[in-house]
């Protein structure tokens, strides 16, 4: 590997030293070569830093790091999260019906397709009103408990896919902060309202929390008789979620990883408040995106070359952040979903070997949709001394009255300005041209000077639609796994999160006590007196 990891570093340094906009006169072959399209989807990666030998390059390590090996055991149900010895196969929750999908050597599809028959045929209840609450009312409003991964997936589909008037108005809650139960609960009648209160291991101090809330809410009006009507469960641990009170419960697997689990029943919400028909057609366009990463070859495989453009930033060129902007309010959570799925993922400090890396893994990961982060952040991604990659997720026509090139053609304009930039000369010229004397041109030119030579990655999609949605959010999840295999690093545990709970646990216990106990530190104890 210490080879392929070299000609690598001496391709970035080459390559750091050149201005991207030139490659394109010396590789005309440069477009059709970096770009690619896959399930809908159209990804340009033409402006990234790399010249045709740093793409190779690229490649080249891919393929020593048995990208394509790893990719098989992936789908093959073999223990990829190694530290915890389990499989990681949310490619089989969106297969077609009839799947044979493998964790561990057992067979997971039947229960798969059982399960999402389970989910359908309650979820079509509920928009029929043949399952109704404990006074016979129809649902009308669903309150989806959940944080993490079981909130995350779920909320950036409904704010993608939602209708501007939908039948059934669903919110979410995840922090356990008092204040959002309360925004959530505001207006509804507990007579019509659903919770579906989701928890893997239905332990989570913040989800249980809200449940708790939420039942309350729930009982101090409805008969006791018919509340587990308005409470179901989604989890792997079901007794959990049956001794807590929920009437019903829909179950996934510890094979499905939390922040992978939004094609499972942690988004029965939206299957319910999207309709069915929606939710199957994400599947299909999240499968349709797995064939693809299975069988497209590296250099024409969509994920594959995200991964590589972002590791080539990372490692090749030190640019330790990425920004994603979304041209399309619908995907404004995208920015959020996407630090959950890569920096829980690949935040890693260690090989799967357990030895320290030794090379940068995971970028910082942060966006707001475009044009809103123009006014804010881009500042700095145009003018500021780091250099910050950018991903633009385009959407064709966003509203079906609205014209879109307003929208769009904004960020065919940023990806081109951090390209191009604008020197001293230009910016001095332009103020000429436009009246400012010599001296005052020369004073103000520094500051209307742009670098350039910043890279951008272009992923473009006609409309927002749930095949489209699916293909997306299937393409980053392949990336993440595609980065993890070449860092070498397990992107399926988050031991990170751990910590922090066991000491919360611990402050609480003093709290109950009365106070800080000896074994604090003076600052944690000083902040715990001043808050009690």
């Amino acid at each position: 590997m210490t080879s392929h990891w070299t000609a690598f570093d001496a391709a970035a340094a080459r390559d750091g030293k050149t201005r991207i906009v030139d490659q394109f006169a010396a590789d005309p072959d440069r477009l059709a070569r970096m770009s690619v399209e896959a399930a809908g989807l159209y990804l340009d990666l033409s402006k990234q830093s790399w010249s045709r030998a740093g793409f190779e390059a690229c490649l080249d390590l891919a393929r020593a790091c048995d990208v394509g090996g790893r990719r098989a055991a992936l789908f093959a149900g073999e223990a990829v999260n190694l530290t915890e010895g389990r499989a990681v196969l949310h490619p089989a929750l969106r297969a077609a019906a009839g799947a044979d999908f493998h964790a561990l050597g057992e067979p997971v599809s039947a229960e798969v397709d059982a399960v999402r028959a389970d989910m359908k045929a309650y979820a079509e209840a509920v928009r029929s009103g043949a399952e109704a609450g404990a006074t016979g009312k129809r649902f009308k409003a669903i309150v989806h408990v959940g944080i993490g991964g079981s909130d995350l997936g779920p909320r950036v589909v409904w704010d993608a896919l939602r209708p501007l008037d939908p039948v059934l108005d669903l919110r979410f809650v995840a922090n356990i902060d008092p204040r959002d139960m309360a925004e959530a609960l505001t207006g509804l009648d507990p007579e019509t309202t659903l919770v579906v209160v989701v928890s893997k291991t239905f332990t989570t101090q913040e989800t249980l929390a809200n449940a708790v809330a939420a039942r309350d809410w729930l009982a101090a009006t409805l008969p006791t008789e018919g509340m587990t009507k308005h409470f179901i469960g989604v989890t792997a641990a079901p007794e959990k979620a049956g001794q807590f009170g929920c009437g019903r419960t829909f179950a996934f697997r510890d094979w499905v990883g939390g922040r992978y689990s939004l094609w499972s029943a942690v988004s029965l919400s939206c299957g319910i408040a999207l309709g069915w028909d929606a939710f199957e057609a994400m599947l299909a366009g999240a499968a349709a995106m797995d064939d693809h990463f299975v069988s497209a070859p590296l250099e024409q495989n969509a994920p594959v070359l995200l991964a590589l453009a972002q590791i080539y930033n990372v490692d090749g060129l030190n640019r330790p952040a990425r920004t994603v902007a979304p041209y399309a309010h619908a995907l404004r959570r995208l920015p959020s979903f996407l630090q959950q799925l890569e920096m829980e993922s690949n935040g890693k400090r260690v090989h799967r070997d357990g030895t320290p890396v030794t090379r940068p893994t995971c970028p910082v990961v942060f966006g707001e949709p475009g044009t809103n982060g123009q006014h804010a952040f881009f500042q700095q991604i145009h003018q500021g001394p780091q250099v910050v990659p950018a991903e633009f997720v385009i959407v064709a026509r966003t509203h079906a009255d609205a014209p879109e090139s307003p929208l769009w053609s904004n960020a065919l304009a940023q990806g081109q300005a951090l390209m191009l930039g604008k020197t001293t000369d230009q910016a001095r010229a332009e103020l000429i041209a436009a009246g400012t004397d010599s001296a005052e041109a020369d004073r103000l030119a520094a500051h209307k000077t742009f670098p350039g030579n910043r890279p951008s990655t272009a992923i473009v999609m006609d409309r927002l639609t749930p095949a489209t949605l699916g293909a997306l959010l299937a393409l980053y999840e392949h990336k993440t796994f595609v980065e993890g295999v070449i860092w070498d690093i397990n992107s399926f545990d988050q031991w990170g999160v751990e910590l922090g709970k066991v000491l919360a646990k611990a402050i609480l216990s003093d709290v109950a006590a009365g106070g800080p106990s000896d074994t604090l530190d003076p600052s944690t104890a000083a902040l715990m007196s001043r808050l009690m």
